[in-house]
This record gives structure tokens, sequence and C-alpha cells, in this order.
């Protein structure tokens, strides 16, 4: 919120009190009372007055009650005043007094028909004429009015900068909630990544250990190595490609699916059928990695469980839902259960609004996918 030039140079409540007290100087000064009790009463005001300017800052509720004497000190000898004096002393002290957010309305309201009843009572017993009468706290009640009116406009700025402040604070919690949101999805993706990568090259591994310990096949063992190392650079790509989709700038789904179908098929000698169906259209970052993650774990399981299996893959584009369809026959190590691969990429399709079944179908082993889109 911008601040106003009287701000920028001293408190804006600092700047009202200074006045005040400038204006309650020169009416002191161009007094011209004779009875030295209507000077007494206003040497009381003015300590009084001073009081208050004093203990505004530091006991607001005693200042407050140093103004409220202030304003009715002078309206109750305003009748006997040979001048305007009294009634300027008033008016100053009690339009202050209605400008201050210490006090309630009802206070303040309560003070000022107590002063224009100091003020009628003090007119009335000095014999003054009705217009005077009723001038002065006419008067009174206009300069409550007005106080109550810039006593409205500091409560609605303080609110304002209340809200401000709410509203800044609920930005900051709302921009760490999200950062840690955004740290705990990379967290997921780069486990779920490492784990299919790690998964795949300790197949290989145990692949080359067989082939050396129990047939020295040493030519086979190099192979199976070599993949492994192609396994690993590929997995340094996917933690890449995760990081890159979460930053919304990951690669068409299609091609990185028909990619993954294909390192598969060149890893494990097999052939994968990948086709593609329907509109495409675009999906949210969490969606497409979750269904890279899903054909990736899916083709890691047939590899695994059913080796030398052929695998189709289909990616659908249906009205309103994208379906990964993955089946491969059932081989002789095919388990019934489910492991934690797809148990996880359940649960990560699951944050993007999604369904995955999987089991036996028809002689096959299927997975299916299902995100709205």
């Amino acid at each position: 919120m911008p601040k106003r030039l009287p701000d920028t140079i001293a408190p804006s409540w600092l700047v009202v009190q200074l006045l005040g007290t400038l204006f309650f100087a020169a009416t002191l000064l161009t007094a011209r009372e004779a009875d030295p009790r209507i000077w007494t009463a206003y040497g009381v005001t003015s300590a009084c007055w001073l009081g208050f300017v004093l203990l505004a800052p530091r006991r607001p509720k005693t200042a407050a009650a140093l103004l409220a004497v202030t304003s009715a000190l002078p309206a109750a000898i305003v009748g006997w005043a040979g001048d305007s004096s009294a009634i300027l002393l008033s008016v100053i002290a009690l339009g202050r007094l209605a400008t201050l957010t210490s006090v309630g309305v009802g206070t303040i309201l309560g003070f000022g028909l107590l002063d224009v009843a100091l003020a009628v009572t003090s007119h009335a017993l000095a014999g003054q004429s009705l217009g005077q009468t009723l001038a002065d706290p006419a008067v009174m009640l206009l300069l409550v009015l007005l106080g109550l009116n810039r006593r409205q406009y500091e409560v609605q700025a303080t609110q304002a900068r209340a809200l401000l402040e709410q509203t800044r604070l609920a930005q900051a919690e709302h921009a760490r909630a999200a950062a840690l949101d955004e740290r705990t999805r990379i967290a997921r993706e780069l486990h779920d990544v490492l784990a299919h990568s790690l998964g795949a090259l300790g197949v290989q591994l145990e692949l080359a250990e067989a082939l050396l310990t129990e047939r020295s096949d040493v030519d086979g063992a190099v192979r199976s190595v070599r993949r492994s190392r192609r396994l690993a650079a590929d997995g340094l790509a996917e933690a890449r490609d995760a990081v890159a989709a979460l930053r919304r700038d990951v690669r068409p789904l299609t091609e990185t699916l028909a990619a993954a179908a294909a390192a598969h098929a060149r890893d494990h000698h097999v052939t994968v059928a990948f086709d593609a169906g329907g509109e495409i259209r675009p999906l949210p970052s969490a969606a497409v990695v979750a269904l890279i993650g899903i054909a990736r774990e899916a083709l890691t399981n047939a590899g695994k469980h059913a080796p030398g299996e052929d695998v189709r893959m289909r990616l659908s584009h249906a009205p309103g839902v994208v379906r990964l369809d993955v089946r491969n026959a059932l081989g002789p190590l095919t388990r019934t259960g489910e492991g934690f691969g797809l148990a996880g990429m359940r649960e990560r399709l699951a944050l993007a609004g999604g369904t995955l079944t999987s089991g036996p179908e028809d002689g096959d082993w299927r997975v299916l996918a299902e995100v709205p889109g």
C-alpha cells in the first residue's frame, strides 16, 4: 500500500497532534477573558491536553480520558466565557476524541452528548439567547460527525493493512506448500525411474553372472554387460525426462512410449508391437509421467517374468479418457500377484486421477491404465 506524503515525513497521528496543539495554543493566545476563574479552567484544560499528547502513544486509554476532560471542561464554562475561546477549545478536543480508534463509537457519542448537555446548561444558566444556546451544540455535533468519519477511514486503513499482511503471508505459505509439493513429486518420480532402471540393470547383471558361472559363455556375458551399461545410460536419460516432465518440457507421450517399446525389443530380442489410436491431445505432466512409468514397469515385468514372449502395447485416446494397454503372454515365471513396482505406479496414477488394473486375461498378462483427458 503506497504511503501518503505526510506519512513519509512523520506518522499521521503525530501530524494531527502537532496541528491540534498549534490550534490549541493559538486559541489560548488570542483569548481575551477577564475572569481569572475562566483562565484557571483554561489552565487545567491545557494540562489535560498536554497529558493527552504525551500519553497517547503509550497509554491510549488514559490519554482518551484526559482528552474527554479537555473537551468537557470548556463546554461547562462556555456560557460565561467572554469570547469564543471556550467553544474552540472544546470542539478541538472533541473532534480529536472522535477520531481515536482506541475508543469505541458508543463512548465517543456518549462524551459528545455530555459536552452538548454541558454547553446547553452553561448557556441557560448564563442567560444566553436561544440562538447562541443552540449554535455551540450544533458545532459540537458537527465536529463529532467529522471526527467519526475520519475515525472510520483510519479503521478501514488499518483493516486494509492487516488484510494485505494476511494475504502476503497466505501467498508465502501457498508458495512454500507448492515448493514442497513439487519436491515431493520430483522425489517420487526419480524414485520410480531409478527403481525401474536398477531393476532392469539387476536382471542383466544376474544374467551375466549366470552366463559366466554356469555356462562359461564369455561372449554372452559381455553382451549382457553391454546391455547393462546401456540400461544405466537409459536410466539417467529417464531421470532427466522425469525432471523435464515436471517442468512441463516433456517429449510427446506417443514418441516416448514408442522409444521405450523399441528399447525393450532390442534388449530382450522380442517383438514389441506398439500403436496409438484416437485424437491425440495434451495431458497434464503428472499423467504423462505416470503413464510412461507404467509402460516401463510393465515392459520390465514382461522381460523378467515372461522372458522371450512378445509384447503388445496400445495407447488409445477415447472421449474423456486415455488408456494404455500392455499385454504379453503368460510365461513360466509369471506371478499372479502384484509387485511393488506396479503398486507404486497405481498410487502415482491415482494422484493424477487415473486407475490401474493388472492380471491374467485370455492367456495374457494385462496391464491397463486409464487417466482422464
